[in-house]
């Protein structure tokens, strides 16, 4: 089994470092940092990254995930979101993904939070179109959807990971089909926002599960679907079960358009944020 070779940094690796800077200035935390993105690198170059909100611990433990676990004690920076705001426009950002960890120890999920955020992006940087990578919300689905639908994003991202025989080997805390709910209610009140979903993969999936997910997901008319590979973060997260080859991603891809897909990513280092597939 041919393990991936480590990622090479981009040759100008100014921009990179003075992102970096400025993240850490203003204590922002993002996603690409916690889930060691391959793509952290290129993204930072180009002055782009997706925020993680709602601090930096994780209510949840899925054994996948590189995001720090614990209890964040109701805990939430209230500089978080206007130093947000200070970076998009310092770094005229056109296009910022907003995510978080997922919050079980507050009543609403940090669901008033995240309709804050977009609602203060949308009034002082109108012309920057926002992403939301959001948890499930499983508490709260039905105030998720309300939310939401009133306050739509330019896209709403909903991550599946995995098929549903393996969901809750990978997302113990989570429930398939909640997530598929959520997707499919959020197009069903507002039919011209665009959803988009993402599977890895490489953790014992059967191709034709994954071709039934895509299915699933188009009936349900998700516009934007990613396929990437799972990576083990550390030894201490699920071990990879297989390494995809370039003929395999290539072959999803082509399934995934002929079921239908507008948007389809399919390779070894795609990931949902990722910022080559955000739609300016």
């Amino acid at each position: 089994m041919k393990k991936i070779n480590s990622i090479k940094l981009p040759k100008n690796i100014k921009n990179n470092i003075i992102f970096y800077k400025y993240l850490k200035k203003h204590n922002l935390n993002t996603i690409c940092e916690k889930l060691l993105c391959p793509n952290i690198y290129k993204c930072f170059n180009n002055k782009t990254a997706a925020f993680m909100i709602l601090g930096k611990i994780c209510t949840r433990k899925c054994p996948f995930c590189n995001i720090k676990k614990g209890k964040p004690n109701n805990e939430i920076d209230k500089n978080e979101i206007k130093n947000i705001l200070k970076t998009i426009i310092h770094m005229k950002l056109k296009y910022v993904t907003i995510t978080s960890v997922t919050r079980d120890d507050l009543k609403d999920e940090g669901l008033y939070y995240f309709n804050k955020c977009i609602s203060e992006i949308k009034r002082k940087c109108p012309k920057t179109k926002i992403e939301l990578l959001v948890p499930d919300f499983k508490k709260n689905i039905n105030l998720a959807i309300k939310i939401f639908s009133q306050n739509p994003p330019f896209i709403f991202n909903h991550n599946l990971e995995t098929i549903k025989r393996l969901h809750n080997l990978i997302k113990p805390n989570s429930n398939f089909n909640s997530s598929i709910n959520l997707l499919k209610k959020i197009k069903q009140n507002n039919p011209n926002i665009i959803t988009k979903s993402g599977i890895i993969l490489g953790l014992g999936e059967h191709k034709q599960e994954i071709i039934q997910l895509l299915k699933k997901l188009k009936k349900i008319k998700v516009n934007i679907i990613t396929l990437g590979q799972y990576l083990q973060p550390t030894k201490k997260h699920l071990k990879v079960k297989k390494y995809l080859t370039k003929k395999e991603f290539k072959y999803l891809k082509y399934k995934a358009y002929k079921i239908g897909f507008k948007y389809v990513y399919s390779g070894t280092l795609i990931r949902s944020s990722y910022y080559k597939i955000n739609l300016i």
